[in-house]
């Protein structure tokens, strides 16, 4: 499937050792010639760390998307009734925001977004990069994964021995997993070796 013409809001969450996987994969959305529509959190917005300054990482999103990032609740509700994306991408997906999405809570434009695409009957897909996903948070991981329209980009194990809780998606497949998320099925196989041990703080 084309994703020439689609339009896919993107949202970034607080995994900020992530971005560096993440931004070359909204570049291709991008040459594909899709309609991003660039979405974060609270923390993205605010947070610097030493993987970079917050307005530096936004500065880049709104430098390869071409548009204005959506920062707040009242920006992000739009995008259910009145400018309704196709499909919404969550990556990186961090623990936090993965709790929060499998138990309905909704504090941010990121969720906002992705409970008004559901809203719409459309795809959500996730890219998890988390420490806890095979700890606490593994309850969170299976409700989603058997949550109608949430399709996940595959993921495994970055760093077995030294994090063995810890789950990361294979960032560079968001677009084929969109691909099969606009088709409404879930690309596969959706559990694979991760190659990439540096990924997660």
């Amino acid at each position: 499937m084309s994703l020439e013409g689609k339009r896919i809001g993107f949202g970034i969450t607080a995994s900020h050792c992530t971005y560096d996987e993440v931004f070359p994969q909204l570049q291709k959305l991008i040459d594909a010639k899709a309609d991003v529509v660039p979405i974060v959190t609270y923390s993205v917005r605010t947070t610097n760390t030493k993987f970079g300054k917050a307005a530096d990482h936004i500065a880049t999103i709104e430098s390869i998307t071409g548009k204005k990032v959506i920062t707040t609740m009242p920006e992000a509700e739009p995008l259910g009734p009145k400018y309704p994306l196709d499909c919404m991408v969550i990556a990186p997906l961090t623990g936090n925001t993965l709790s929060k999405m499998a138990n309905a809570q909704t504090d941010s434009p990121v969720l906002m977004a992705a409970k008004a695409t559901l809203r719409n009957q459309s795809p959500v897909v996730l890219g998890i990069s988390t420490n806890d996903a095979l700890g606490l948070n593994g309850v969170n991981l299976m409700r989603l994964m058997a949550t109608k329209l949430v399709y996940f980009i595959p993921y495994g194990q970055d760093d077995p021995y030294k994090k063995p809780n810890s789950l990361v998606s294979n960032m560079e497949l968001i677009p084929d997993t969109i691909e099969s998320a606009l088709e409404y099925k879930q690309i596969q196989p959706v559990i694979i070796p991760h190659i990439d041990e540096s990924m997660i703080e």
